[in-house]
C-alpha cells in the first residue's frame, strides 16, 4: 500500500458498515431473507445516478451472459450483483476499502450469489490478476482519488483479453475551475485528481484503447437538490454522516457552474 492508498482507504473506511446497511434495510421494511437487486439498490449503488445508470451502462456495453467481469472499485457490490442477476455475468470485485469488501460479502452471501460474485481487497494500481483474464473491466466512480491515471488504464488494458471492453463512469473536471469542496470522495483537493474529459480520453486511448461510446451523463447522475433532505437510511448518509449535507450542496454548485461533469464511456482493447 502506498501512502496515498492508505490515506484513501482511511477516508472511506467505516466500522460495522454491514450491520448498518442491514439495519437500514430493515428500517425500510425490506426482508433480509428475500433480498433482490432492486431492494438493495438504495443502499448498495454508491455512485451518481444509482442503479438506473448501472443498467444503462450495461446496455451500452451490450453485456452478455457468461461475461467475465472485473469490477474495479466495486464498493458494496451493487453493480456487480446487478450484472450477475440481470445480465448473467461472472463478476470479480476489487476495492481498496476493507470495510466495504466485508459489507459486500455479507450482502452477496445473503442473496446466494457467492458462486457468481466474489469480493477482495486490492489496489487498482496493482491488479493481482493474470494478463487477459477478463472480458470486461467495469468501473463506476472509482478513479477520482487516483492521480496516476496512466498506470490505472494500463493495468485495465493488461487484464483484458484482446477484443475485451472497458466500461466506465467517472466524474471529470468541467470547463470552470476550481472544484468546490467537500465532494463525496474528498474533503479538499489533496486527494481529488480530476482531469478534463479531453485529457481523460487521451490517457485511455494512449493506454491502447479505442473508443466505442462517450456520453455526458451529468444531468442523469445528479444527486438530491441542495434543498432536499437526504434520507436517513440512504447509503450516502450511512457512509458520510452529517457531512453529506455540505457535500450535496457543493455538488449541486459544481454541476450547475460546470466545475464537474460525469461521463459514461465504453472502450475496446483491440
Amino acid at each position: 500500500m502506498t501512502d496515498d492508498a492508505d490515506r484513501i482507504a482511511q477516508y472511506w473506511g467505516r466500522e460495522q458498515l454491514a450491520e448498518a446497511i442491514l439495519a437500514a434495510l430493515t428500517a425500510r421494511g425490506v426482508s433480509l431473507d428475500a433480498l433482490t437487486v432492486d431492494a438493495l439498490a438504495p443502499v448498495d449503488q454508491f455512485h451518481g445516478g444509482g442503479k438506473p445508470v448501472t443498467g444503462r451502462l450495461a446496455r451500452v456495453v451490450g453485456v452478455r451472459p457468461g461475461t467475465r467481469v472485473l469490477d474495479v472499485g466495486g464498493g458494496f457490490g451493487g453493480p456487480a450483483r446487478t450484472l450477475a442477476v440481470e445480465f448473467g455475468c461472472q463478476v470479480t470485485c476489487i476495492d481498496l476499502t476493507d470495510s466495504y469488501v466485508r459489507a459486500a460479502k455479507v450482502l452477496t452471501a445473503r442473496m446466494g450469489l457467492d458462486d457468481r460474485v466474489t469480493h477482495q481487497v486490492g489496489n487498482a494500481l496493482a491488479l493481482p490478476f493474470p494478463d487477459g483474464a477478463f472480458d470486461l473491466v467495469w468501473t463506476q466512480n472509482s478513479g477520482m482519488n487516483i492521480a496516476d491515471k496512466e498506470r490505472l488504464y494500463a493495468g485495465f488494458h493488461r487484464v483484458l483479453r484482446p477484443g475485451g471492453l472497458l466500461a466506465l463512469q467517472e466524474p471529470m473536471a468541467g470547463p470552470v475551475q476550481p472544484v468546490v469542496y467537500p465532494v463525496m470522495w474528498a474533503a479538499d483537493a489533496s486527494t481529488s485528481f480530476l482531469r478534463t474529459p479531453q485529457a481523460m480520453r487521451a490517457v485511455i486511448e494512449a493506454a491502447g484503447f479505442r473508443a466505442r461510446a462517450w456520453e455526458d451523463m451529468t444531468a442523469d447522475t445528479a444527486g438530491p437538490s441542495s434543498g432536499a433532505a437526504v434520507p436517513p437510511h440512504s447509503i450516502q448518509r450511512l457512509v458520510m454522516g452529517d457531512a453529506i449535507d455540505a457535500i450535496i450542496a457543493a455538488g449541486q454548485r459544481n454541476r450547475a457552474e460546470g466545475r464537474i461533469v460525469s461521463i459514461q464511456a465504453v472502450f475496446e482493447r483491440p
